[in-house]
């Protein structure tokens, strides 16, 4: 009569023990074989969970409570009216009553995959003024002919930008070594500032200032067609014509990864001082994009890391397209991203974020910001020299196949996760106490809402539905957030000491605001806080 009854699939004991203490009764789904692995867009990263469903079998087939398996028979053929799954597909929406609650939405993989999200964005300017190149890495779905190409001149330009950042920065060296030899009484050459790679790279072929003009040249059309940009103009396709970009790449290559050094004439030093401090100024991933055009591609079909690879070489990138073409059916879901290669680091070692928020409603758009987060630690020092996955990929399932650095700082944890505490902590002592509630958790909420904006009217909106999601983050240096990707379904399997307590907790306020608050719009709601409501 209470409509009391409730059914968990999936790794949720947490979920199952909260609403047995609310008076509750569980109907169980009956058992089944696992799941056929066909991918499906509705719940996103639905692998997340795999890894805790051995230990909830193990928390299931040990239940003793004989008083609740009882109330469970009595009620199997009754209707449960909060439904909990890891993944959407496992009920059928279409079946269910106004006055059932189901933990999901579907199609919520507009935004919940890596190829929807890459996708919505770019529709964000028409539904806010916000600018999704200030929080979301650009990104290119390999699928599509057209993205294909727009990757392909957007590699191109990354990489004029990068020779222009990295003539200067070695040119600064040079004129600190000139200014001491002044001070000694030699007579440097005055026409060129040469700069050969430091030492630790050791001495390559010269690479001719021509090199640099062709940068100058690309980065200057390119500064023009932005500031006069058209509507329907092509900016990439008209700033890379005229252009052998073949040569270019190659000797862009020697540059980079062979230690060429390069000749930089004084003019040419002071157009590129100019030229990038007017691009900083209309390109808001200028910074991050750092100087050796890494890029990361990523399978959309996958989660926990699987798959992905790190490159700085275009032939790369386009031959591991096509070999994960060869062998996927759905070829368009695999993308690639430009990689923060100025991440904020800890002791030298990469971190991401894991932050939840919550949706109860679609339309309005109704968004709960969580409070509390986790870092994920890699378990090797940061190097953009080496781009193997325990210096780049902070998943726990991938970093768990990693020892950690044998020179490990003794402050990082030994099981790779820390608490949004003791980060806050950590940024007090490095002075930067302001920077969580000024910067980064603004930032957060900002694109998270951003993220929800662009691709709410493709979401299948639902009055008795309601969805947790579990989204990425990576710090700039300047404590920016960088949104990765959001997963529904995110795990609540623990792995360490703090996830075991707060996906605990997580679950127990997700509970207060979609249950307890329908009768009491007073009560506690935990750590949730509502930061958006259309």
């Amino acid at each position: 009569q209470e409509k009391k009854i409730f059914a968990v699939q999936g790794p949720y004991p947490v979920i199952r023990r909260l609403l047995r203490a609310r008076g509750w009764v569980e109907r169980k789904f009956p058992r089944m074989g696992r799941a056929r692995s066909q991918p499906e867009q509705e719940h996103g990263s639905q692998a997340k969970q795999l890894q805790g469903e051995k230990e909830e079998e193990e928390l299931c087939s040990e239940d003793h409570d004989v008083i609740h398996n009882l109330m469970s028979r009595l009620v199997q053929d009754q209707v449960p009216y909060f439904i909990w799954t890891n993944r959407c597909s496992a009920v059928n929406c279409q079946l269910l009553r106004q006055d059932q609650v189901l933990n999901h939405y579907a199609r919520v993989g507009t935004f919940a995959t890596k190829e929807g999200l890459c996708l919505s964005l770019r529709n964000l300017p028409w539904f806010d003024q916000a600018d999704p190149n200030t929080f979301f890495p650009r990104c290119y779905r390999l699928g599509a002919a057209d993205e294909r190409q727009a990757f392909i001149e957007d590699f191109c330009q990354t990489a004029a930008r990068s020779l222009l950042k990295m003539a200067l920065e070695r040119a600064g060296d040079t004129l600190t070594r000139t200014e001491q030899s002044l001070k000694s009484g030699e007579c440097p050459d005055e026409g060129h500032v040469s700069h050969p790679m430091p030492s630790t790279v050791g001495p390559g072929p010269l690479v001719h200032s021509q090199l640099v003009e062709e940068a100058l040249q690309v980065c200057g059309q390119h500064l023009g067609s932005l500031e006069h940009q058209d509507i329907d103009e092509d900016l990439l396709s008209s700033c890379t014509m005229g252009t052998d970009w073949d040569c270019f790449l190659r000797d862009y290559y020697h540059v980079v990864h062979k230690g060429a050094g390069l000749t930089l004439s004084r003019a040419q030093w002071k157009r590129c001082q100019t030229l990038l401090g007017c691009l900083a100024e209309r390109l808001p991933q200028l910074g991050m994009e750092g100087d050796h055009n890494i890029w990361i591609l990523k399978p959309g079909a996958k989660s926990r890391g699987r798959g992905i690879v790190c490159t700085a070489r275009l032939e790369e990138v386009l031959q591991l397209a096509q070999g994960c073409t060869a062998l996927s059916a759905r070829a368009g879901e695999w993308v690639v991203q430009k990689y923060v290669e100025r991440p904020l680091l800890i002791f030298g070692t990469k971190f991401d974020i894991r932050q939840w928020f919550l949706v109860t409603d679609f339309n309005p758009l109704t968004v709960w910001f969580y409070r509390e987060s986790y870092l994920r630690f890699c378990s090797q020092p940061f190097s953009l020299h080496h781009l193997d996955p325990a210096r780049h990929l902070c998943n726990v399932s991938i970093q768990k196949w990693f020892r950690p650095a044998q020179d490990q700082h003794p402050q990082l944890p030994s099981d790779r996760i820390w608490s949004c505490q003791q980060f806050q902590k950590y940024l007090t002592q490095v002075g930067r106490a302001d920077a969580w509630h000024q910067v980064m958790v603004p930032g957060m909420k900002a694109a998270v809402v951003g993220a929800l904006r662009s691709a709410q009217d493709l979401v299948e909106s639902r009055k008795g539905s309601f969805e947790l999601y579990g989204a990425d983050f990576l710090f700039g240096e300047d404590c920016q957030p960088w949104l990765l990707e959001i997963n529904a379904s995110p795990t609540m399997a623990p792995s360490s000491v703090v996830t075991s307590r707060l996906c605990a907790r997580v679950q127990r306020d997700t509970l207060r605001v979609v249950i307890d608050r329908r009768n009491n719009p007073d009560c506690p709601t935990g750590a949730f806080e509502l930061i958006y409501k259309e």
